[in-house]
């Protein structure tokens, strides 16, 4: 488990490629339905990774200002 200084960052393409490694053609399905499904594939999975980027680099942000606020508020206590 990654503690909140740890940011995770995947590669969008490394992730679709990967995604799509695991999607064979199955026997009865004709070429054109299968690459628009691995193209599909490839789309969806650039999509979610960028979300997910998004998502990670948001949750770091808010980690960094909460540590900020505790620091903030230690020196404040101290000072009164």
């Amino acid at each position: 488990m990654a503690n909140n200084n740890d940011k995770i960052k995947i590669d969008p393409t490394e992730f679709a490629k990967l995604v799509l490694q695991g999607s064979n053609q199955q026997p009865d399905e004709a070429d054109v339905k299968y690459i628009k499904r691995q193209l599909r594939l490839y789309l969806e999975s650039l999509v979610l990774i960028d979300n997910f980027n998004d998502l990670e680099e948001s949750r770091f942000d808010i980690a960094k200002e909460t540590q900020r606020d505790k620091i903030l508020q230690k020196i404040i206590e101290r000072r009164y």
